[in-house]
């Protein structure tokens, strides 16, 4: 398997918190980004599987010193 299906979050769980999280980064822009992501992972009960996707995926940006931009 491989391609596109590996992008796709596979809970809603997950895809709601990608949702808020998005949100969140506009609407609170000096947050940075793993403090958004520790509250999405504990608002939205995240398993250890979907927090290690959400940290792998949207942990951090290349180039992005606060790591705010998504």
């Amino acid at each position: 398997m491989g391609g596109a299906e590996e992008l796709l979050p596979a809970g809603d769980k997950v895809r709601k918190a990608l949702l808020w999280l998005s949100e969140s980064l506009q609407s609170s822009p000096e947050k940075g980004r793993q403090q958004v992501l520790r509250e999405a992972e504990l608002r939205f009960d995240l398993s250890p599987a979907e927090c290690r996707f959400l940290d792998d995926r949207f942990g951090e940006c290349v180039g992005d010193a606060k790591g705010t931009a998504l």
